[in-house]
């Protein structure tokens, strides 16, 4: 059953991507506002919603390790493999202010995750844990990103660098209902995909936390991955870039602050290893896209970033 599950969840995420990317393309395209725009808010928030249903209810429960784990693995997964394969899949022109502005803002979550997840070593702690105080902060951090969000979304169609790739035009009821039906077939999806991929991991007597950072991590990404490669495929960069951005900000600043905010969360066996690897994956992001190639990750830094996350799993599975 649970190999059922799979399959429909992985049909339905698929289909949902779709719809997403062009119900989102055509309002976007309606109001002036730039595919990033859309991107880091509607799509992001939107294929998000898994990670944030996970969490949450896993900090209620106390399971800490799945509620972090949840957010580590799908930001590493989102940075590494969705940008890898959608690299691969078509060089992503990254526009300037992308370079200065959004990307740097991903490097700030990680680092702040880090932060947050060091007591020990900062403040002599008994144990590292994201409290309640740290979690008011990451939400405060998510509120400053929203403001920056709409400010740039005021700028007009230039203001976040629409892609010039022709949009399909149809009326505001059919875009909206292409959003909704969209977010619902990822959300749906996602939730099928993670209950089997979950079931599975659990019969195999795998942890919480390696639990979070594979196999749910990979599940509540599935929406990114999909909406980033069709996006791309469509010739829409943009939106295929600012999902992965805003997925990895509302992830972090919105997700991890809530849950926190919620129940504080202990790391338990989620190390600076996870942490200084999803800082690394923030850093090689921006430099693939800011040097060697002005501005553009081409397929081989497209495929570094594959195999480092490829790299990564393995080494988790084998110290599992």
């Amino acid at each position: 059953m649970s190999i059922v599950y799979l399959i429909l969840g992985l049909a339905c995420i698929l289909v949902g991507a779709s719809l997403l990317t062009d119900g989102s393309s055509a309002f976007a395209k309606r109001y002036g506002i730039s595919d990033l725009v859309i991107g880091l808010t509607i799509v992001a928030f939107g294929t998000s919603a898994p990670e944030l249903v996970i969490s949450v209810l896993s900090a209620i429960r106390g399971s800490a390790g799945l509620a972090i784990g949840n957010v580590v693995g799908s930001n590493i997964f989102n940075i590494l493999a969705i940008i890898g394969v959608v690299a691969l899949l078509r060089p992503i022109k990254v526009e300037r202010s992308i370079m200065t502005n959004e990307i740097p803002l991903v490097l700030l979550s990680s680092l702040a995750l880090l932060v947050c997840g060091n007591g020990m070593f900062l403040d002599n702690a008994s144990e590292n844990i994201i409290n309640r105080t740290g979690g008011l902060l990451l939400l405060l951090f998510f509120l400053i990103f929203m403001r920056y969000t709409f400010s740039i979304a005021k700028n007009g169609p230039d203001g976040g660098g629409n892609d010039s790739a022709e949009v399909k035009q149809m009326p505001l009821w059919r875009s909206s209902l292409f959003i909704l039906v969209g977010l619902a077939g990822l959300v749906g999806g996602g939730e099928l995909f993670v209950n089997g991929a979950t079931a599975i991991a659990r019969s195999l007597n795998v942890s919480d936390a390696v639990i979070g950072l594979t196999i749910v991590a990979m599940s509540t990404s599935f929406p990114e991955l999909a909406t980033s490669a069709v996006a791309a495929v469509k010739g829409k960069p943009g939106l295929a870039i600012g999902n992965v951005i805003g997925s990895c900000l509302f992830n972090v600043f919105f997700v991890l602050g809530t849950s926190a905010s919620i129940s504080p969360l202990p790391l338990g066996s989620i190390g600076n290893f996870d942490l200084l690897t999803l800082v690394g994956a923030s850093l090689l992001f921006w430099i693939f896209g800011w040097f060697f190639r002005e501005r553009t990750i081409t397929r081989p830094e497209g495929a570094i970033l594959l195999l480092a996350y490829i790299a990564y799993s393995t080494i988790l599975v084998i110290n599992a």
